[in-house]
């Protein structure tokens, strides 16, 4: 086989191939990406419930969640593209109910708090256009649930 017929080959080979690397390390990064921020978001929720739940009363108790889940996302280093609102819920004695009537809830009755966290990560420095219709962003959702001491006053 003649030399000079091969000429060429690898730079066509390398044209063709590197694009889809390219995809191939931009896929990893988000996925990657991803995994972090849902890891780091539900540890944001369970902090934000846990604190949620030491709480004397509902207010206090949403503060204490709020600065709980920031203090979390800050430590893993996540940026969320939108605000930080959690989305408060409660059960007493078995019974989904308000985030206020847990904590109204009479002492001795098993009472819990629900915290929802939803955090919309960004892909927007990693995205290149070599990927045709990937998403900028994602929008991950994690939520923990507490109990209130039965055996604490709540106000």
């Amino acid at each position: 086989m003649n030399r000079s017929a091969e000429r060429g080959s690898v730079s066509i080979e390398v044209a063709v191939l590197a694009p889809a690397f390219i995809a191939l390390m931009v896929l990893a990064g988000v996925a990657g990406r991803s995994a972090v921020a849902a890891e780091a978001i539900d540890a944001a929720a369970h902090d934000a419930a846990r604190a949620a739940s030491i709480s004397r009363d509902a207010r206090s108790a949403r503060t204490a969640a709020r600065e709980a889940a920031r203090k979390q996302l800050d430590w893993h280093g996540l940026a969320c593209a939108n605000d930080l609102h959690p989305t408060f819920s409660g059960s007493v004695a078995g019974k989904a109910t308000s985030f206020n009537a847990a904590f109204r809830s009479p002492v001795g009755t098993d009472a819990t708090v629900t915290v929802e966290i939803s955090c919309l990560v960004s892909f927007k420095d990693i995205s290149l256009n070599v990927v045709p219709g990937m998403p900028t962003d994602n929008r991950i959702t994690a939520s923990f649930t507490s109990p209130l001491d039965r055996y604490r006053s709540r106000r």
